[in-house]
């Protein structure tokens, strides 16, 4: 799909210098701009690059004024970071314009289907399935019995959603999510077997959350495992059953939920963290990548360390840690000299 420059100034209210039906197909980075491409100057680390760039069109702020000969076209604006977010958002909503129903695909005759949908093929929606409208399921998508997906939802390929999973709207799934499989629940016998206790909970999703691909979210053994409106998770996450996320919080890549654990609000979670169960987490707590985080937490604390520990004591802390081999010489050295002496007592 081509945009010239004026359909994009219009988009972005700014003015264009240079050739308006110029026309560029795809976007790219200012130091490897091509050719048909768009890009952006916000950096004036990246200047020296604009006299240099191929791509067609810059985007660039409305104080911006060349110190030699340019030959790209330029679009100024008022924000051009800003601007440049606006067009790629523009452009992903362009891209990913689909409807109608692909076949192969199953959808139940239970089923109530709202208006101006898309099923990819193979997809599969099962008994009493409820799909708002504009909805977007992409193909190799399981939806279980029961399920509530709201309007604008976007379910990208492969994911599964399990029974009685209930999803709100303007919510995006990517690739290879799974909500609502059992949470690990096994009770141990006299004998050291363990028996699975039935998960008969479910998923609740509220509105204008982002779920990364590959990350999974258990449903509750009873009630629900909830993830509040605003959500944003990374990529390959494990939510455990009767989780609780606060709303407008974020959480990183790899970073693993014990079950009954309750977050609050606008919390930020780094990477590879790890938290244990039955446990509560305040609101607008920041904890640092890799963190163990094993009790609770109140409002507005930053922690780091395994196990995790106030973020100034870390920090103090990791002076010494650093410093643990010449601290256990000198250590070694003193009960030396201590021992010299009481001998020669």
């Amino acid at each position: 799909m081509k945009f010239t420059a004026i359909q994009i100034a219009e988009i972005l209210d700014g003015e264009i210098f240079g050739n308006e039906n110029v026309e560029v197909f795809s976007l790219s980075k200012i130091e490897e701009g091509e050719d048909g491409t768009l890009t952006f100057l916000s950096n004036p680390k990246y200047t020296p690059f604009i006299y240099s760039t191929k791509a067609s069109i810059v985007i660039v702020n409305k104080d911006f004024s060349p110190e030699k000969k340019l030959e790209t076209t330029l679009i100024k604006v008022e924000d051009a970071y800003k601007a440049f977010s606006k067009l790629l958002e523009f452009y992903d909503q362009v891209k990913s314009v689909k409807s109608g129903i692909e076949t192969p695909s199953y959808i139940s005759e239970s089923a109530k289907i709202g208006k101006n949908l898309y099923f990819g093929a193979f997809s599969y929606i099962s008994t009493n399935v409820t799909v708002g409208d504009n909805a977007k399921i992409y193909p190799n998508v399981y939806i279980g019995d029961n399920v509530t997906i709201g309007d604008n939802a976007i379910i990208h390929a492969g994911s599964k959603i399990y029974s009685e999973t209930v999803i709100g709207s303007n919510c995006t799934l990517h690739a290879g999510v799974i909500i609502g499989s059992d949470g690990f629940g096994f009770a141990p016998s006299a004998e050291g077997i363990f028996n699975k206790i039935p998960q008969i909970g479910n998923v609740i999703i509220e509105d204008n959350v982002d779920i990364g691909a590959a990350t999974t979210i258990d449903r509750a053994t009873l009630g629900s495992t909830i993830i509040k409106k605003g959500v944003k998770l990374d990529n390959q996450i494990q939510i455990a059953h009767n989780v609780e996320i606060g709303q407008n919080t974020v959480i990183a890549a790899q970073t693993g939920i014990a079950g009954s654990t309750k977050i609050g609000e606008n919390c930020m979670i780094g990477g590879q963290v790890g938290i244990v169960g039955h446990i509560v987490i305040g609101n607008n707590v920041k904890i640092q990548a890799q963190a163990g985080v094993g009790r609770n937490v109140k409002d507005d604390e930053i922690i780091q360390g395994s196990p995790a520990m106030g973020y100034s004591d870390f920090n103090k802390s990791y002076v010494y840690f650093k410093k643990f081999p010449e601290l256990a010489a000198t250590i070694n050295a003193l009960e030396k000299e201590i021992k010299d002496l009481k001998e020669k007592k």
